[in-house]
């Protein structure tokens, strides 16, 4: 199903898809397949790959990129988050085959290669602004603190496939060890921190579990929503999960909601993030905005 770009025509619309092997998205997986007929049916010359350079070398060839239709990051929020950052003048279209799909189901992108499909050839795009971390995009998220630990214990450990059941036992080994440092979060160009244990700095309002962390985050505003839990200890971290829950927690006094383009965040020792459900390395850090960047395909009509 992969075919070479020798035999690439200059004519035809062709997609590039690329697959993630250990987020679910295995050569025989049903929506890949599936893709790939409508995509035929539809006209379209589907390209299939695992190996990142060879989709690479396709995309930045100059002839078959006349033709070049998008992309189909095929896998999780990390596949995408993988693709924009090698393609960001490339439109990107999400086949959602990891653990959360957060993007995929703000955007309301199912687990169905047929509709993708039909997505993609109908055209439709949004661009969306993106969080940068030095030169990392991100699309929905970033956190410092201890979902970060978290992230960063499951990838130390990963080989293969990760589920929900993957992250209960990082969880409770971050629970029982995890120390909940001090962090200093500077919002643009105000001097005066605000001092918390666990930020979440959302360009999008999703979450994992379907949480909102930051309810009133918009991909087009031009602006990130900041979140400073300002409590570290295991009883405030399960009062947190509760509020956010039931979604009370931005009401309440010791969780901060701020607002800006530039987030600068320092701390006495290094202390780990995650953007997008991937590890990001460790504090200090800047996050900026970039403004309407990130081109998605969307279903018709769809509003945000």
């Amino acid at each position: 199903m992969n075919d070479s770009a020798e035999n690439q025509t200059i004519d035809l619309p062709w997609v590039a898809i690329q697959r993630n092997p250990r987020s679910g998205a295995g050569l025989q997986a049903k929506p890949i397949r599936d893709l790939i007929a409508e995509f035929r049916r539809l006209g379209i010359r589907p390209r299939l790959y695992s190996k990142r350079e060879e989709l690479d070398k396709a995309v930045n060839d100059p002839i078959a990129r006349e033709s070049l239709k998008g992309i189909v990051a095929a896998g999780g929020d990390g596949t995408l988050l993988d693709v924009m950052n090698r393609h960001p003048n490339v439109p990107v279209a999400i086949l959602p085959l990891g653990t959360e799909n957060l993007c995929a189901k703000y955007l309301g992108m199912k687990r169905d290669g047929k509709e993708i499909a039909n997505v993609v050839a109908e055209g439709e795009t949004v661009r969306f602004d993106v969080g940068r971390l030095g030169t990392q995009r991100f699309m929905v998220m970033a956190s410092v603190g201890f979902d970060a630990s978290v992230i960063h214990s499951v990838h130390a450990a990963r080989k293969g496939h990760i589920s929900r059941w993957t992250y209960l036992k990082p969880i409770s080994v971050c629970l029982a060890k995890y120390r909940y440092p001090k962090v200093k979060v500077f919002i643009d160009d105000d001097p005066e921190p605000t001092v918390g244990s666990l930020v979440v700095i959302a360009n999008l309002p999703s979450y994992a579990l379907g949480l909102k962390v930051a309810s009133s985050a918009r991909g087009d505003d031009g602006l990130l929503d900041v979140r400073v839990m300002q409590r570290g200890s295991l009883f405030h971290m399960f009062r947190y999960l509760g509020l956010i829950y039931y979604r009370w927690h931005e009401q309440v006094r010791d969780v901060i909601s701020l607002k800006g383009k530039r987030i600068r965040i320092e701390s006495e020792e290094p202390v780990p993030i995650q953007i997008d459900g991937d590890p990001a390395g460790f504090t200090p850090i800047e996050i900026n905005i970039e403004t309407n960047v990130g081109e998605l395909f969307v279903p018709r009509g769809r509003k945000f």
